[in-house]
């Protein structure tokens, strides 16, 4: 079976200034993404193809779920996320960026998978105001104050902090 990611542009690079919708779901597990954050739900694909006098211009949106753990408190986070794209196809590759043509096909799942991949969060949150967890007890700081002393600061530092502070004797 075809991928319907596979698109057949030969009467787009017939006709310059022609266009097509590209609007499908397809599972994650069929792109290869290689990468334990994409969770294995459905990607929606929904792109627009151009003709060009040089090439196709695809744009529009992915949509894909990724899953981590926030890096302050170590929570669950699951989220869907929107990547916008704007690519190019060409033929002759003339532009470095471009991705290729090959018989008057255009193979969207490389560019899908890449696009997604760059998008991943590297450092998530499970909120932007996470307070993270007590570096002493390692307590969800979230749910309150853990009740542990606040250290006063690293003996590691003392001489430098007598150079700040002026003795006073």
């Amino acid at each position: 079976m075809a991928s319907p990611l596979v698109v057949n542009v030969v009467e787009l690079l017939r006709s310059p200034g022609t266009g097509k919708d590209v609007d499908v779901s397809v599972d994650a597990a069929d792109l290869d993404f290689g990468d334990a954050r994409v969770v294995d739900e459905p990607v929606t694909v929904q792109l627009r193809l151009e003709s060009l006098s040089n090439g196709i211009t695809v744009a529009g949106s992915i949509a894909a779920t990724w899953a981590g753990e926030c890096r302050r408190c170590l929570a669950p986070v699951r989220e869907r996320m929107t990547v916008e794209v704007d690519e190019l196809y060409q033929r002759n590759l003339e532009d470095p960026d471009a991705h290729p043509i090959a018989n008057d096909q255009i193979d969207l799942v490389p560019m899908v998978r890449e696009n997604v991949l760059v998008a991943l969060p590297l450092g998530p949150l499970c909120r932007p105001d996470c307070p993270g967890i007590c570096p002493q007890c390692g307590a969800d700081l979230a749910d309150g104050p853990c009740g542990c002393e606040v250290p006063t600061g690293d003996p590691r530092w003392a001489a430098l902090d007598a150079l700040r502070r002026p003795d006073d004797d």
